[in-house]
């Protein structure tokens, strides 16, 4: 595995900050405050994962919104002055921190005060890319000295912390279940509802859950190659190793050692799949899948949901992505 240390966040009680909830539906609309919802919860999120978590515990009681537009990739947001100052005007903010640093930024200033930060409703935890560590996968489970300090975007640093928790089911019905009670909180003549919404929800992430288990628990091979560093929980979970062509960022180019070393675990792990992503450029995984005589296939970090995605929403989504590990694998 490429777990390096846990980073314990802030814990889930009474004063959990709620965080962004999306400025455009899942249309693209960026009208948050149009308020043409009355008597409705107004729910600003950050990005897609934050989206339908909303949307799945609110129901019909909320009206969501979303920051980043479908196609558009998180990272690289940069919200309009029409958006921020219509955060200040949401009922509830939810967003993951670590993510979009715009976003982070604007959210700290809005004053909002439901404002949900995913990240603190769940453990995150320091995964390394696979690039300069050795490839080692002798030290599954090892926990290492907890940090306190987790801010950035940073995959391989030591001190970073990987925010991509959603891609985990498990750490994601974590998180669903602070969204929850937050929402309860927010709106309590609706709390029953919300708090049904979310044991629903939390259901079908443990049905995906267990359909990951049984899928991926005997396999030829352990190891996969992606352009993008997201799946470091998803790969701990289940027990899979993770290597990043070029780290947090997929249009990045790798260096020729990073080449050469993913070229020698391709042949010494039977890897037969190079996976990249819906939302940024495929030439890097091609050139290194034609180089060394793989394959190449989506692995979709769900950050955004476009018509090229392979499904309609995250848990479609996430099936496409068990069934496109268990070919490359090599699932029995």
């Amino acid at each position: 595995m490429n777990v390096r240390r846990l980073i314990p966040t802030t814990a889930v009680a009474g004063a959990v900050t709620l965080g962004l909830v999306t400025l455009t539906a899942c249309g693209g609309t960026s009208d948050a405050a149009d308020k043409g919802s009355a008597g409705k919860l107004d729910v600003v999120a950050s990005f897609y994962p934050m989206q339908y978590l909303a949307e799945q515990i609110g129901g019909g009681h909320v009206a969501v919104t979303t920051l980043t537009k479908p196609g558009v990739e998180p990272h690289d947001l940069e919200l309009k002055p029409k958006q921020i100052g219509e955060l200040g005007e949401a009922d509830v903010l939810l967003y993951l921190k670590g993510i979009q640093p715009a976003v982070d930024e604007a959210i700290a200033q809005a004053g909002v005060k439901t404002t949900v930060d995913a990240s603190t409703l769940t453990t995150l935890e320091a995964h390394g890319t696979g690039a300069g560590e050795g490839h080692d996968h002798a030290h599954e489970g090892e926990e290492h000295a907890e940090e306190e300090s987790h801010e950035g975007h940073d995959h391989g640093s030591e001190a970073g912390a990987d925010p991509h928790v959603w891609l985990d089911p498990v750490k994601y019905a974590e998180v669903a279940k602070g969204v929850g009670a937050a929402f309860e909180k927010a709106d309590p003549d609706h709390a029953a509802d919300y708090k049904a919404n979310t044991a629903a929800l939390v259901k079908k992430l443990g049905d995906l859950n267990t359909a990951f288990e049984t899928g991926l628990k005997d396999t030829t091979t352990r190891t996969f190659i992606t352009t993008h560093s997201a799946f470091g929980y998803l790969a701990e979970r289940y027990h899979l190793d993770q290597e990043g062509i070029s780290g947090v960022d997929p249009e990045s180019e790798p260096s020729p050692a990073r080449i050469k070393e993913l070229q020698d675990i391709a042949k010494a792990d039977k890897v037969t799949t190079v996976f990249f992503e819906t939302l940024a450029s495929d030439r890097t995984a091609k050139t290194l899948a034609q180089d060394t005589g793989l394959k190449t296939d989506v692995l979709d970090p769900l950050e955004g949901i476009t018509d090229g995605s392979r499904g309609d929403d995250y848990i479609e989504v996430m099936q496409a992505n068990l069934a496109a590990l268990k070919t490359a694998l090599g699932a029995k």
